[in-house]
Parts: structure tokens; C-alpha cells; sequence
């Protein structure tokens, strides 16, 4: 039976050279579950490797609205960490419910407390905030809790010129 675990296996065999089944690197080994959540639109990076408490995040969605675009994080991990989340801010000027211009994100899991239980717990992860801000732009985009009511009253109004308007803010934001 053909699996998926099978099957990426075989495919990085394939790209490595390395064949199949054979012994792996460690520093290459990915989950399928990460591999299947990010596929590839997430790129994190350290400004200050002496400080790996704060970076960065690029998004690159595959679809969608937003799938021409890459957006910009800042993510500072506090003191408090896992107790608290970590705060996060976008810092591509965007055309979205969730997101606001200045950057602030609506987004459940980065509440200290939220009233439908979905907020930050100290078993969430980091893999859970990356997992969260590239669903932002596919699984989660929300149109119906809008941080930014006027991205999302546009979206009801005229999906082709929300479209439009995204498409913009990416040529002149997020290239």
C-alpha cells in the first residue's frame, strides 16, 4: 500500500540521491504533519543570532487571495513564554479582515484570553503560531470577526474589486 509517509520518503530520495529507506541526516528530517501544514510558504530568520527570541517570519501563500504576495512578521517570544503568547505583528502593510494597516492580527490563538476557549494555552507551540499566520491567508481568513471591518465589508460588498485591492497592496507591499 502506498502511504504518504512512503511516498515522501521516496521523493526526497529522488531529490538527495540518497535511496530510499537508507540512512537519513537528521538536520533533514521534517515531519509529514509540518510538511503537509506549511508546505513550504514559511521562512524564519534571525536578525540577531544572539537573540533567538526574537525574529522573523516570511508568508508566501500558495492561494488563495494573497498567493502573489510574501508578508512580513516580527515575533518576540517574552519572558513568560509558554505561559504567555508571543506577540506578533505584521509588518507588510496588508488588505485584509484579520490584519490590520498598522500591522496588529487577529488571529485566537495569540490571545492571553479568549472567550471561545481557543486562545493561547502553554501547550501551544511556536509550530502553532507559524501554522497559524500562514493559515491567515487560506484556512482562517475570516470575514465574519474582522479586526479590520472595512477589508471585510469590502469583501461583502465586491469580491472582484477586494481582489483588486489585495492585488494592489502586493504589487506595492509585498514583493
Amino acid at each position: 500500500m502506498l502511504t504518504l509517509a512512503s511516498k515522501l520518503k521516496r521523493d526526497e530520495g529522488v531529490k538527495t540521491g540518497r535511496p530510499p529507506g537508507g540512512p537519513s541526516d537528521s538536520s533533514h528530517r521534517v515531519s509529514i504533519r509540518d510538511r503537509l501544514l506549511i508546505k513550504g510558504t514559511c521562512k524564519a530568520s534571525f536578525p540577531d543570532e544572539n537573540k533567538l527570541h526574537h525574529f522573523q517570519l516570511a508568508v508566501s501563500p500558495d492561494e488563495g487571495y494573497y498567493q502573489s504576495g510574501t508578508f512580513h512578521f516580527e515575533i518576540d517570544i517574552p519572558e513568560a513564554y509558554n505561559m504567555v503568547p508571543p506577540k506578533v505583528k505584521c509588518q507588510t502593510r496588508i488588505w485584509h479582515p484579520n490584519i490590520a494597516e498598522t500591522g496588529e492580527i487577529c488571529l485566537s490563538l495569540l490571545r492571553e484570553h479568549s472567550i471561545d476557549g481557543t486562545g493561547w494555552a502553554p501547550t501551544r507551540t511556536l509550530k502553532d503560531v507559524v501554522w497559524g499566520l500562514n493559515s491567515l491567508f487560506t484556512d482562517l481568513l475570516n470575514f465574519d470577526d474582522p479586526l479590520n471591518i472595512d477589508a471585510a465589508e469590502h469583501h461583502l460588498r465586491d469580491k472582484e474589486d477586494f481582489r483588486n485591492k489585495v492585488q494592489d497592496y502586493i504589487k506595492h507591499y509585498a514583493r
